[in-house]
This record gives structure tokens, C-alpha cells and sequence, in this order.
């Protein structure tokens, strides 16, 4: 009936429709766990701050309390029994060998497959030896003899070295004192070893090929084992009072860096300096021009090289204030900007004065050479403070000797230091009150001309 009524695109009465569900009862069910399962989370609810994994350890997926004793479920893997006796064993049997290694031809016995039987000792292939040469009479008689060494000492080694692998403190410890008095250290027994080795491969060795191989330094090593004897038999107070010169030395470096730095940045400071006073030394001797021909060339505030301060360039920018140029960039300092106003004021200059062009240039050079003035007072002040700690030091450390190098060198006293700096502050501030002289009369000008 349904069918046809969608066919006839009739309108059905609002019963509901028969369903699996809604026969067999299963929504309600559904609700019912639904409803359950909410109300079970509801009431065993998370504490803030605890992690998940520690709640899931208090409570299992059926929210029962933890066991107070350890169960074993039946949920969950199963471990595999060990399935014994579905192969058969191999049989092993209790029987003899013989260790090739070993040229006594003594017989042992150990467990071994039936398998095996016959097969070859397989630690007998970790039987390595080290060869060692061998040498005819002529040939010692050549090449080996030595005036410090017989021939029965140099067979005795070469034996001893055969039977230990060249294990030479266990030759040290096997050498017959009784046949040979003469006591033989370790380093002379290396020293005689690898000399013989050398001399033999340098013999044997084809015409036209060199033989590899390196001498043995015995001095190089009894050396190497005192200064090693020497550092174990150190003190706690040596250890402790190496490590404080290994952080002297440290600081030393530190303190030579730094130096270094602050006399390349001195050199700059002079170099900038000499090259702003040629430059304006060269200004002064040229022809002055008029007001007329100076506004006509306008002067580029970007073209002053200052090594005070870099003013930015508005060549590129759109429409912009003229006294945006006399603007200083962030890059200086609050102590250098309140040193700038404080020698303005000093020399009685407007802190914004008018802004024509060659009032900014004038302007913007001044400050940047108050900026030159200002470090290179810094600068002389850490290289006198430098000079007095390092005199002082050289005093305390030979005070015999200070004065008469003193007076040999012609060092100044204390006091010529800071008279230098007063000269050279005062030759510095002399340039620049003549530059303040300069911009106060161009500065003067177009305001004149404004107030007509």
C-alpha cells in the first residue's frame, strides 16, 4: 500500500513505520544502554590532573574496583605451552679430541652430536700465530751482530717470542737471568725484536722495492711511560692547581681576544677620525660658494660617509619631511643620544634646528663626529685603564726592575696619560665648535630670508 501511495504521490498518515528494530525491541534496548553507559561515566568521572593511564589502572572497562589480589582472567593472550616430545633428540655422546693448538698431543673429552663425530676441533681455526723470522749464520754474522747483544741473547728472544706470541712482558718475565745476567727491560727487547724484523725484510726484500714497515723508538718510549708514570703519581693538590692554570690560561686567551677586538675597533675609530678631518680640511680650502649656487647643488644626505652615524637615505622614497633626515636611527644608543644633546647644549646648538639642506648635512655631520668624539673617549679610557693595570702588575711582580725599564722607555707618568686625553679632547672639541660656528651662520640665513 505504501508503494502505491508514493506512486500516486499521495500523502501517507503520519503512523510510524514497521521496522526490524521496532519489532524485535532493539531501540529501546539501545536507549536503555545508552542511558546506562552515561549515567556509569558520569558517576566514575576523571579527576582533574590525573593522567589518563593512571585512571585506567583503578578501574577496568566494566568500572569494577581493582582486585586486592593478583587474578588471572581468561580474557586476554594465552601463553603457548612448550610442546616437548614431538621430535625425536638428537643423541650426544661423552668422547675424546685432541686440540690442535696444542703440540703435546694431549687427549680430552667433552659432549659432541653423534653428528659431528670426526669432524675437525672448531676452535681450531682461532689458532693464529704470529711468525717469526728466522736467520742463517752468514746472515747474522752480516747484518745482526751487535756489540750489545750475543748471538745466544738473540736466539733466546726470538724462542721466547715464538712460544708467547710476542707477548714481550711475558717475555720479560720468562727471560733466564741465570744465563744472562744482564737485565733487559721491555723497550730493549722491542728495540732488538722489531730492529732484527726490519733489517731481515730490508735484505730479503727484491731490488727496487722498500720494505713496510717503521723502527722502534725505544727512547720515545721510555719517555712516553715516564711522563705517564709522572701523571699517575700525581697529588690531589698538582691535579688542583693544574686545572686553576688550565683556567688562567683560558681567561689569558679570552682576555688576548678581546684585546685584539678592541684594537681593531680603535684602528677604525682613528682611521674614520683622519679620514673626517682630511676630508673637511679639504672643504675648507676650496672656493666658497654662494647661497644661491649651494641650494642649486643640493647636497645628498646620503653621500657623507660617517663612521659615527649612518643616516638613512630617502633617495628612494616618496614625498618626505626634510627634517625626517636630521632623524636618528635606532641604532644609537640612549647614552650616546643623551651625550649628543648634552655637547649641543654645551656648544649652544639648537637641538632641531632649521631644516634647509645644508643646515642637515652640517647638522648630521656634527653629530656624527660627536658620535667619533664620544667613542674614542670610551676607547682611550679603557687603554689608559689598561696601561695602569698591566704597570701595576708589572710593579708588583718586579719592582726592581719597573723603574729602571720606565725610565729606559721614557714612559710618562700617570698623569701624561690624562693630559694626552684633555689635549686631544680639546683639538677634537676645537673642530667641532668650529663646525657649530659653520652651521650657526647657514642655519641663520634662510631664517633671515623667511622672516623678510
Amino acid at each position: 500500500m505504501s508503494d502505491v501511495l508514493d506512486i500516486l504521490d499521495v500523502e501517507r498518515p503520519s503512523t510510524p513505520e514497521v521496522s526490524k528494530e521496532t519489532i524485535l525491541g532493539t531501540d529501546a534496548r539501545k536507549n536503555k544502554l545508552m542511558q546506562k553507559r552515561k549515567l556509569i561515566e558520569a558517576t566514575f568521572k576523571r579527576p582533574e590532573g590525573m593522567h589518563r593511564e593512571l585512571y585506567a589502572l583503578l578501574f577496568s572497562d566494566a568500572r569494577d574496583n581493582p582486585p586486592l589480589l593478583p587474578t588471572d582472567s581468561s580474557q586476554g593472550y594465552k601463553r603457548n605451552k612448550a610442546k616437548l616430545g614431538i621430535r625425536r633428540v638428537r643423541p650426544w655422546r661423552w668422547m675424546p679430541f685432541t686440540n690442535p693448538a696444542r703440540k703435546d698431543g694431549v687427549m680430552l673429552c667433552h659432549w659432541r652430536r653423534l653428528a659431528d663425530e670426526g669432524k675437525e676441533y672448531p676452535f681450531a681455526k682461532f689458532n693464529k700465530q704470529v711468525p717469526v723470522p728466522t736467520y742463517t749464520e752468514a746472515e747474522y754474522q752480516q747484518h745482526l751482530a751487535s756489540s750489545q747483544w750475543s748471538r745466544a741473547e738473540t736466539d733466546h728472544l726470538l724462542d721466547l717470542c715464538r712460544r708467547f706470541d710476542q707477548r714481550f712482558l711475558i717475555v720479560r718475565d720468562r727471560w733466564d737471568t741465570t744465563r744472562f745476567p744482564t737485565g733487559r727491560s721491555v723497550e730493549d727487547l722491542k728495540e732488538r725484536y722489531y730492529g732484527i724484523c726490519q733489517t731481515l725484510a730490508r735484505i730479503r726484500a727484491p731490488p727496487g722495492q722498500e720494505p713496510k714497515g717503521r723502527a722502534f723508538d725505544a727512547d720515545h718510549e721510555r719517555r712516553r711511560k715516564e711522563q705517564l708514570l709522572k701523571l699517575y703519581d700525581r697529588t690531589t693538590e698538582q691535579v688542583e692547581e693544574e686545572q686553576t692554570l688550565l683556567g688562567e690560561l683560558r681567561k689569558i686567551e679570552l682576555r688576548k681576544k678581546e684585546r685584539e677586538k678592541k684594537t681593531q675597533d680603535l684602528q677604525k675609530l682613528i682611521t674614520a677620525a683622519d679620514n673626517s678631518a682630511e676630508a673637511r680640511r679639504v672643504e675648507r680650502k676650496g672656493p666658497k660658494k654662494k647661497l644661491s649656487v649651494q641650494k642649486s647643488s643640493r647636497a645628498e644626505p646620503g653621500a657623507v660617509e660617517s663612521a659615527g652615524i649612518r643616516f638613512p637615505d630617502f633617495k628612494a622614497c616618496g614625498v618626505s619631511l626634510r627634517s625626517h633626515r636630521m632623524k636618528l636611527p635606532a641604532s644609537v644608543g640612549q647614552k650616546k643620544t643623551k651625550a649628543i644633546e648634552q655637547l649641543l647644549q654645551e656648544l649652544g646648538v639648537e637641538l632641531n634646528p632649521t631644516p634647509s639642506d645644508e643646515v642637515c648635512q652640517n647638522f648630521n655631520e656634527l653629530r656624527s663626529d660627536m658620535v667619533l668624539l664620544y667613542e674614542l673617549k670610551l676607547a682611550l679610557a679603557t687603554c689608559e685603564y689598561e696601561l695602569q693595570t698591566l704597570r701595576h702588575q708589572f710593579e708588583v711582580l718586579a719592582p726592581d726592575r719597573a723603574a729602571a725599564t720606565a725610565a729606559a722607555v721614557g714612559v710618562p707618568p700617570p698623569g701624561g696619560a690624562t693630559a694626552l686625553s684633555g689635549t686631544s679632547s680639546i683639538g677634537i672639541g676645537s673642530t667641532l665648535g668650529a663646525s657649530t660656528t659653520e652651521l650657526g651662520s647657514i642655519s641663520d640665513t634662510p631664517a633671515r630670508g623667511i622672516s623678510e
